[in-house]
């Protein structure tokens, strides 16, 4: 058994986008419905919250400083210490109902974030990619619940799932860190016989795919190609997503979902920050939002 620590029992509702940043020597994450942007100091065990303006699916530390965040109306840069904002595409400004969900940043700095359904989980999300030109240009479509967003350590291979229960697949394509193209869309893992949904994701320094298993109790490791190579349980039954961090990046971090676990005896720190170590497993660092 693999020992997993709270190291935050912060009671999160949707704890979420947990992200270690290398310069800052702290890990990042979200409360989607607070809605808040987070700091957690690993070494005091303070945690610093920024209230956002509406729901939060994203974000990713910038080149320049600051941050660039995913919220219900598109992308925003966010300035922590003067708590400004300021918007800069909305890509989905036709489907009110939607807001951003699960990202990543690619080799190049471009942010590439899905997005959701807020109401009836229809088809009707999609992943975006934002250039550090903000431009914005549109890879999927047709998406329920847009998730998993990962990509390889050389950058070739970009991940993203679909966590709906009626879907539960995470796909691979073959992807241009130098250019724009995306294609070879294949079914990476169907997770239909695993105790738990895909939701957030991390790849570690060898290519293996981190699978946070919301719902089941469980974080899933994949082979490269699309093999499960391990199980950790977790004390928590709906882990959302994971990040390599700590000095060596060697620790594993994972948030969690609170909302509906209050008073379930079997897991008290349900919304909480865990941490936890596999010997052999390194993480790769953060790629920063080149703009």
């Amino acid at each position: 058994m693999t020992a997993v620590d709270c190291v935050l029992d912060c009671k999160a509702r949707i704890g979420e986008g947990v992200l270690w940043d290398d310069r800052d020597q702290a890990v990042w994450w979200v409360d989607i419905e607070a809605p808040t942007l987070n700091r957690f100091d690993p070494a005091t065990g303070q945690n610093r919250a920024w209230t956002m303006p509406s729901r939060i699916g994203c974000f990713a530390p910038r080149e320049a400083g600051g941050f660039i965040v995913a919220l219900e109306d598109g992308f925003h840069f966010f300035e922590p210490e003067a708590g400004t904002f300021s918007h800069i595409h909305d890509p989905e400004v036709d489907k009110p109902n939607n807001r951003m969900n699960d990202g990543a940043v690619d080799l190049r700095g471009r942010l590439v974030a899905g997005t959701m359904c807020m109401g009836p989980r229809d088809p009707v999300g999609a992943i975006h990619r934002l250039g550090t030109d903000l431009k914005v240009d549109t890879l999927f479509t047709g998406l329920r619940v847009s998730n998993g967003a990962a990509f390889s350590p050389d950058g070739r291979i970009f991940y993203f799932s679909d966590s709906d229960p009626a879907v539960r697949t995470i796909w691979t394509c073959d992807y241009d860190p130098d250019g724009t193209a995306v294609t070879n869309r294949r079914v990476f893992a169907d997770t239909k016989g695993l105790p738990g949904r895909p939701d957030g994701a991390a790849v570690d320094a060898e290519g293996r795919y981190w699978m946070a298993g919301v719902g089941g109790w469980q974080l899933v490791c994949f082979t490269p190609d699309g093999k499960v190579d391990r199980t950790i349980d977790v004390p928590i039954e709906k882990p959302t997503k994971l990040t390599f961090g700590g000095p060596n990046l060697d620790t594993i971090y994972v948030t969690s979902i609170g909302r509906g676990m209050e008073g379930d005896e079997r897991q008290p720190q349900a919304g909480g920050l865990f941490a936890l170590h596999v010997p052999g497993m390194q993480g790769l660092p953060t790629w920063r939002f080149g703009a």
